[in-house]
């Protein structure tokens, strides 16, 4: 013995066991979970109100993820840091490129955080009052769209 880790490629027989300890959590449970991540990571909120799923996936770790929609295309926004800046950018236009999507602008977060602030939170960013209180924000070229969670337009 070497002490060397080598992936087995195939050199050996696999074994998986199955039970072999105590679980965390059921499997029915974990099953359940594991389908609920899958759609909700395939969620699109269109302008009219409906939603339907996409094959690309938003990040659910920041919460402008969650509300930022393009107004041009229907997709999600993503968060990328760009040339040292944090910036939101439509994700087709990330992934497709820019001539399946041309119109979408590129957000700073600073940008749009002040805004939600003098909007939303009476000049302070707090995102618990944003995530109660903001359903979704359209990205349009000139202009974003923010609607309240009871479907009303600012």
């Amino acid at each position: 013995m070497t002490g060397r880790k080598i992936k087995n490629t195939g050199q050996r027989t696999k074994y998986f066991v199955s039970e072999s300890h105590p679980a965390i959590v059921a499997a029915e449970i974990f099953d359940k979970v594991q389908e609920e991540m899958v759609i909700r990571s395939r969620v699109i909120h269109h302008e009219d109100g409906t939603v339907s799923t996409s094959n690309s996936k938003y990040n659910g770790k920041y919460l402008l993820g969650n509300l930022l929609v393009c107004g041009e295309c229907g997709a999600t926004y993503r968060r990328r840091t760009e040339r040292g800046k944090v910036v939101w950018r439509c994700a087709a236009r990330i992934e497709k490129g820019k001539e399946s999507c041309s119109e979408s602008p590129t957000i700073n977060e600073e940008w749009i955080k002040g805004k939600l602030a003098n909007t939303v939170g009476g000049g302070v960013y707090d995102e618990k009052d944003i995530r109660d209180r903001v359903g979704q924000i359209s990205v349009y070229q000139k202009y974003i769209v923010v609607k309240w969670k009871n479907c009303e337009e600012l």
